[in-house]
């Protein structure tokens, strides 16, 4: 079992910026690949970025350049460096972690935490 919780969320102005952070516990050694995915009101939750256990990165195309995600294992952390926001940033992320226990593999999410971005 992993368990995920999301902390960093808030009420940001356009062109601000936030950091999310995710703690992880639990069977932390099985964890293969982390994310940061969000949800907005009436859509499907969507990727905003993933890390690898080796570092490796990917990003939707809509935060590419503003949003950093990083990872520390030995912390056992995740987070979201999240600038120039933009009101269509606002949504509820979510943390999500893959592992892998040599025959199957696992999703845990976290429970959510709301950016919203307004002036």
């Amino acid at each position: 079992q992993v368990r995920l919780v999301e902390s960093g969320g808030g009420l940001v102005q356009p062109g601000g910026s936030l950091r999310l952070s995710c703690v992880v516990s639990g069977s932390i050694s099985s964890i293969i690949n982390m994310g940061w995915y969000r949800q907005a009101p009436g859509k499907e939750r969507e990727l905003v970025a993933r890390i690898t256990s080796a570092g490796r990165t990917n990003y939707a195309d809509s935060v590419k350049g503003r949003f950093t995600i990083s990872r520390d294992n030995a912390k056992n952390t995740m987070a979201l460096e999240m600038n120039s926001l933009k009101p269509e940033d606002t949504a509820a992320y979510y943390c999500q972690a893959v592992s892998f226990t040599g025959t199957r593999f696992y999703d845990y999410w976290g429970q959510g935490t709301q950016v919203t971005v307004s002036s």
